[in-house]
């Protein structure tokens, strides 16, 4: 039986650092397929009049599958703020400072290392939710 109960603040988590990165490593590929699903239905309803860019149009575009991961990544970034924010509303308390360095390093360059950085730590207070 797993201990769901929180962290205190600067205590070790139970769980190895890697078994938090497969956790969010399956989040965001859960994010991406919701995602894929909610765009292939949208195409299915509305035909886009814009004209589609031709194929290798320019060798700077990202790949569909880069693209995919970025807003896959942007989503759990938003969802982890959003529950830091209610948690913080609840409880009356600030952010952290290493929190907030942790979340403008995750802006400036979006990798699932630096998510998992940020979902550590509200895994440490007891915010994360899977």
């Amino acid at each position: 039986m797993s201990d769901s109960t929180p962290h205190s603040p600067g205590s070790q988590p139970a769980e190895p650092p890697h078994a938090l990165m497969e956790r969010v490593q399956a989040r965001v590929a859960e994010v991406g397929l919701a995602l894929d699903r909610r765009n292939t239905a949208q195409r299915r309803v509305v035909r886009s009049r814009r004209p589609r860019p031709a194929v290798g149009s320019s060798a700077t575009d990202p790949t569909p599958e880069a693209t995919r991961e970025a807003r896959s990544l942007r989503q759990v970034f938003l969802e982890l703020g959003d529950a830091h924010r209610q948690h913080r509303l609840r409880t009356g308390q600030h952010g952290s400072p290493a929190l907030r360095d942790a979340a403008i390093a995750f802006k400036r360059a979006p990798s699932l290392t630096s998510l998992a950085v940020v979902a550590g730590m509200l895994d440490e207070v007891g915010i994360l939710g899977w």
